[in-house]
């Protein structure tokens, strides 16, 4: 097929993105959160080189309009591009790359990973183009990229500076191609930390101030992306929720003032902590995030129901999450979020830091689902907690729903006690799916593991008090109801007895998994 690509006659100029672009409503991602094989494949385990096919079947049998190609932390094949054209010419001639399907890539972050994949990622964008050129597809196939953890406007424009540099010292360098390559490439922001998603008025309005000062023009539209998974991981299930509906808030207040189309991004796992995006949880994520424009669907999503079940969730969340209308948070409410916010954060992270070493074997007998870096050596990066490394959200979450103490309750009953009257009325009003979420949660609570740990560790002894307190100030009583949820609970009461035998552990955690329907 690559005849293709014999030269031909060339135009000086090159397919520019739309002014009107196709904005994807479903971005499936490598989020290795699956407990189950991916049903295009046996073994669980996905390697670097199978997410090629995997990125196809994401476009082709699940109708996803966009896969993040993600290089942060992650050995990526750089010849995606080449692959997918060489393997899949005709469907991708059908349905072009950068038109209708779109491949993003997540660049690592050179202020918190070593950068040695940026170059190579900035560089296959441009001869992912001449390559769509030579095959005469009107689309530019890859045009908008990710920063993963960003903090501050300067980091856009410096990937956006270096990747224009970049493309004018390709053109000078290798003069054996008539055409030019486009110069400026969309980038998105994901915001990943609760006080940044709090912020991102502040990050948005210099960002745009950069941008015009050095393009001389505004971005034709902007698509923030806020993560819901690591502001979890790092400050609780509540302070995450409120962040993000301020965020939401805040992008859409943004776009009008500045005129400009916001196209905000919501990206979460399965279960409550991380998110709650799953097939049988559609309509309430949608009724939660309401103003977000794009969804993730992660790997537990895809792969831990049945094929009938996401087929028909994404057809549904294709439907209801451009027409979902963002719920403003009022300037009146801002302050007692904030206060509700830091609340909840600090008896949460003063909770998680004395349990932490105690929780690392679990956190490394999760079961690997991708190839990736690992967390130690040379190569290592991690967020942090104070001066603490963190696992990843997925090991964290699943090592704690493994042993039956769903990390929803981290500090959870001593916030609520804490909240005056009016702050729990500003808390319901805003996570508007509260209640529900945290009995769905309390589901896979085993009271007896969390009684049988409080009697070593004045720490537990807390975890247990914020269920006791949580179950009053709720009127609610938490545990499992179903034959599967106490089959859940069963097998975290022998992986709390086995936790220090790593592969008996990694065994029970894949099994929980499979029944709550996603590791973590």
């Amino acid at each position: 097929m690559f005849r293709l690509l014999r030269r031909t006659a060339r135009h000086a100029t090159v397919p520019q993105m739309p002014k009107k672009r196709r904005i994807p409503v479903i971005m499936a991602t490598q989020h290795p959160d699956n407990a189950r094989n991916p049903f295009w494949q046996s073994t669980g385990f996905v390697s670097a080189a199978e997410e090629l096919e995997e990125a196809v079947v994401c476009f082709r049998d699940l109708s996803a309009e966009e896969v993040m190609w993600d290089f942060e932390g992650k050995y990526a094949d750089e010849a995606v591009v080449d692959k997918l054209f060489s393997k899949h010419y005709a469907y991708f001639r059908k349905h072009l790359l950068g038109k209708e399907k779109f491949l993003t890539f997540r660049l690592p972050n050179v202020w918190k990973e070593k950068g040695y994949s940026l170059i190579r990622t900035l560089m296959v964008i441009l001869t992912s183009e001449d390559i769509a050129h030579d095959l005469k597809f009107k689309a530019r196939p890859l045009f908008e990229v990710i920063l993963p953890m960003t903090e501050r406007p300067e980091q856009l424009m410096y990937i956006q500076k270096s990747f224009q540099k970049l493309a004018h010292f390709k053109s000078k360098i290798f003069t054996h191609r008539s055409d030019s390559n486009t110069d400026h490439v969309e980038i998105i922001p994901l915001i990943e930390g609760v006080e940044d998603q709090l912020q991102i008025a502040t990050l948005l309005t210099r960002y745009v101030a950069l941008h015009k000062r050095f393009f001389h023009r505004n971005p034709t539209s902007l698509r923030p992306f806020l993560g819901l998974s690591d502001p979890a991981l790092l400050n609780g299930l509540i302070p995450r929720v409120l962040a993000c509906k301020v965020a939401l808030s805040e992008i859409h207040r943004f776009g009008k003032t500045y005129k400009l189309s916001m196209y905000p991004i919501v990206g979460g796992g399965a279960l409550v902590f991380r998110g709650g995006l799953s097939p049988t949880r559609a309509r309430k994520f949608v009724s939660e995030y309401r103003g977000a424009r794009t969804v993730t669907v992660q790997s537990a999503f895809r792969y831990d129901y049945p094929m009938p079940q996401v087929k028909k969730a994404i057809l549904y969340l294709r439907g209801a999450v451009p027409k979902s209308r963002v719920q403003q948070v009022s300037k009146k409410d801002l302050r007692s979020l904030h206060a509700i916010i830091d609340l909840f954060s600090r008896v949460y992270r003063a909770t998680v830091i004395g349990l932490l070493e105690e929780m690392r074997p679990l956190f490394a007998a999760v079961p690997k689902r991708r190839e990736r870096r690992e967390q130690a050596g040379r190569f290592a990066y991690h967020r942090y907690m104070g001066k603490h490394p963190l696992p990843r959200a997925i090991d964290f979450s699943a090592a704690w729903y493994s042993i039956g103490i769903p990390p929803e309750f981290i500090g959870l009953g001593r916030s609520l006690e804490a909240l005056k009257e009016s702050e729990m009325q500003i808390l319901k009003k805003y996570y508007i799916h509260f209640e529900k979420d945290l009995t769905e949660a309390g589901r896979y609570l085993n009271r007896s593991n969390v009684e049988q740990l409080a009697k070593s560790n004045p720490f537990w002894r807390l975890i247990l008090k914020d269920v006791e307190l949580a179950e009053k100030i709720l009127g609610v009583h938490f545990g499992p109801k179903t034959k599967t949820e106490l089959l859940h609970s069963r097998l975290t009461s022998r992986l709390l007895r086995h936790r220090n035998n790593t592969k008996e552990a990694q065994r029970l955690i894949e099994e929980t998994g499979k029944l709550r329907r996603s590791l973590g």
